[in-house]
């Protein structure tokens, strides 16, 4: 009878020792499959546009989540890189010769989708809704310079983008879209729609975290080729 207990305990023993491999296995499956899913990204975001007949720039930095490799969601801020000359009218109890800059900054919730992709390449499609503040600087003749209130403006940013892959962290990309301003009045509304046209560099976190902890080559190529 002892025999047979040890036997049994032996055999319990041995099937708990095979089973773990797998279970350990399985729970690094899940870890991986869950950031697979989901990974923080980060976007140098730098948008050029014409307004006023300007070229103009607007810098841009963006934080979001990418959902199972198609959809990106989050949030960027985006600043007026210079003033622009503005058709607002002066108002009354300014000299005719003052001259009128208009300037502008926003943040913005974005959602992305990527329509086509491989390894390398990826066109994707994006909604960008905003909110900000544009005022005026008045620069009067005699040297003195004076500043508008501010107006809160709302802003929809409707853009194509397509995107190559350098390494497994790290894109860069550019896109071609239209900015419209909403809820704000028609001379306004004229100063700030245009065409919209940029150039990106993303970071995935999730990629370049995984690439430092693992130890693997940082500018590696490994995942990247169509024959891998």
């Amino acid at each position: 009878m002892s025999t047979r207990r040890k036997s049994i305990w032996g055999g319990c023993l041995g099937a708990l020792l095979l089973a773990a491999p797998a279970v350990a296995q399985h729970a690094d499956y899940a870890t991986d499959s869950a950031q697979l899913h989901r990974r923080p990204v980060f976007q140098l975001d730098v948008r050029n546009s014409i307004l006023n007949h300007r070229y103009v720039t607007l810098l841009g930095l963006k934080l979001g989540v990418e959902w199972r490799t198609r959809v990106r969601t989050g949030l960027g801020v985006y600043l007026l890189s210079s003033p622009i000359p503005s058709r607002q009218p002066l108002p009354a109890e300014l000299p005719a010769a003052t001259r009128n800059e208009l300037r502008f900054r926003y943040v913005a919730a974005y959602g992305e989708y990527v329509l086509l992709r491989n390894r390398r390449w990826e066109l994707s499609s994006q909604l960008q809704m905003g909110v900000g503040k544009s005022y005026s600087r008045y620069f009067v003749p005699d040297g003195t310079v004076l500043r508008s209130p501010k107006r809160t403006i709302w802003l929809t940013e409707p853009t194509v983008a397509a995107q190559l892959r350098i390494f497994r962290w790290f894109s860069l990309g550019s896109g071609l879209g239209w900015r419209q301003p909403v809820f704000v009045n028609e001379l306004l509304q004229h100063e700030l729609n245009g065409p919209v046209f940029y150039g990106r560099a993303k970071v995935s976190l999730g990629d370049l975290y995984k690439t430092l902890r693992f130890k693997r080559r940082l500018f590696s190529q490994n995942g990247l080729r169509p024959d891998e």
